[in-house]
């Protein structure tokens, strides 16, 4: 090839690599949407505050979003200049902060929608400060274990959701050890996998052991995503006679001991260490999830970590905000599995979450149908677990760590960095330029009661053990892609979340 011609083609390369950016960045930034979508209907604009959580320091200055992205971020004293004739929106002394990515949430759609559904899920996400949230695979019907399940769900989520939904799909031994199925449902956009090791209580998910836990890892390890446990591995136990009362939390609390946790785990983990460096599994990760034990689990994890096994783990703010002794007898709203254990083990879950031992928070929202509670027998035995919390889990986080030094950038790292890395979500999770602008603002001081008056939007309120509760930190804006989808109070007329697929 003469000469003349390398040189034509050696100077077009900078063209290409810009070209390859701009597609890049094109596909994976949110597009511009119709005016229904944001009750601030505007693609270019500014959003300024006094506080806003960067990724390095908290900033006075201003934010500027365009088709969906930041653009740029800067300071008070250098901002003035650059705003042309582009909308601004003051948020004062309010805390601009990236949207929280909840990665541990039952919606329940399609099949028991009226246990929740996206569209009311969604919206309570959205009033709560969460953008994103990742659906688990079962409590909906059919359970999403292979691709033709998890196109049902794309289906019901399609132009009813109101903050960005993504999906976990299921393991389960009739998928484990055909890896066809699992790779059919990862190529159809799941973004990890999620079992359970203990009865799930959902006929159509049944329950693995370490040898589908082990053959899920193989396969997830092609794709570099995470495996999602529920650990807790059940075992034979008696109550005694006399004191069994069903309508007592600590007849339930004996029901699920902690040792249940700890088994698991220690199971879990003799082949979690397959994701190590040069390990069979390398690139898979492993996820415990929504943890409650303090204590003998908590340090089998901390070994794992530091034996280089590719390990996280999450608790929950009903685990943070609760405690077993003080859970009134009958009052079923409080079920969960793992249960709420005593207020010692509470201490040692905030010691370990301020000391970086637990790695982030998620909400377990896990609604159902209020006359599954039970409430008028108050049997903790018979009522159906779960805690339903979607759309106060920010202001719940604050209220009870204000006592333990919570600050604005822990919760941005338990509630959004981190977990948008377990969800592969690498332009989320951030106030950045670059970043998708998924924003909440609120105000930490502001304390309200969360009553009859206020305005909730899950499905059902009265289910949840957070009312009656008074909380400090109020969602004033949601921001999803750009479009102000939650303001004052209000939604946007339009359902205009995206799906996120892998």
């Amino acid at each position: 090839m003469e000469s003349g011609t390398w040189r034509l083609l050696l100077s077009m390369v900078p063209l290409l690599l810009y070209l390859l950016f701009i597609v890049y960045f094109d596909y994976n930034s949110p597009k511009p949407t119709t005016s229904g979508c944001s009750l601030f209907p505007h693609d270019h604009y500014w959003i300024t505050s006094k506080r806003i959580v960067t990724p390095h320091e908290i900033i006075s200055g201003a934010v500027e979003i365009n088709g969906g992205s930041i653009i740029s971020l800067v300071k008070e004293k250098d901002w003035q200049g650059q705003v042309k004739n582009e909308p601004v929106i003051d948020y004062g002394e309010a805390v601009l902060m990236p949207g929280l990515i909840d990665v541990h949430a039952h919606l329940d759609d399609p099949g028991r929608a009226e246990w929740e559904g996206f569209p009311s899920g969604t919206k309570a996400a959205a009033a709560g400060g969460i953008t994103t949230l990742i659906d688990m695979p079962l409590n909906n019907f059919p359970s999403t274990v292979s691709e033709e399940t998890l196109k049902l769900k794309k289906e019901a989520a399609k132009g009813r959701i109101y903050v960005n939904v993504g999906f976990w799909g299921g393991l389960v031994p009739e998928n484990a050890f055909n890896a066809s199925i699992l790779e059919g449902l990862l190529n159809a956009g799941a973004l990890g996998l999620k079992s359970f090791m203990c009865p799930s209580g959902i006929n159509d998910f049944p329950m693995t052991d370490a040898t589908h836990i082990k053959e899920g890892l193989s396969v997830l390890a092609k794709y570099k995503r995470p495996l999602l446990v529920h650990a807790e591995k059940q075992q034979e136990l008696e109550l005694t006679d006399g004191g069994d009362d069903p309508r007592s939390y600590s007849t339930y609390l004996k029901t699920r001991p902690a040792s249940w946790e700890e088994t698991a785990i220690r199971e879990l983990l003799t082949v979690a260490k397959d994701t190590r460096i040069g390990g069979p599994a390398e690139g898979a990760h492993v996820h415990i999830v929504h943890l409650s034990d303090s204590r003998s689990s908590l340090e089998l994890i901390k070994e794992a970590k530091n034996n280089g096994d590719s390990v996280t783990v999450e608790t929950c703010p009903h685990y943070l905000a609760f405690s077993a002794e003080k859970i009134p007898d009958g009052d079923t709203r409080f079920k969960c599995s793992p249960p709420i254990r005593d207020a010692s083990n509470k201490e040692k879950l905030w010691e370990a979450l301020m000391g970086g031992d637990i790695d982030m928070l998620s909400s377990d929202h896990s609604p159902s149908a209020p006359e599954l509670k039970l409430f008028e027998e108050g049997d903790f035995l018979r009522a159906w677990g779960g805690i339903s919390s979607l759309q106060f889990v920010l202001p719940v986080t604050w209220s009870y760590g204000l006592r333990y030094g919570v600050t604005l950038e822990k919760l941005v790292s338990w509630w959004s960095e981190k977990p948008a890395k377990l969800a592969g979500q690498d332009l989320k999770g951030e106030i950045a330029i670059g970043k998708h602008a998924d924003i909440v603002v609120w105000e930490p001081e502001k304390e309200f009661d969360l009553d009859e008056n206020h305005t909730v939007h899950v499905k059902h309120p009265s289910i949840s053990a957070y009312m009656g509760s008074r909380l400090a930190g109020k969602v004033l804006a949601t921001f999803v892609n750009g479009n102000l989808v939650f303001d004052d109070g209000k939604h946007a007329p339009d359902a205009c979340g995206t799906t996120i697929l892998a």
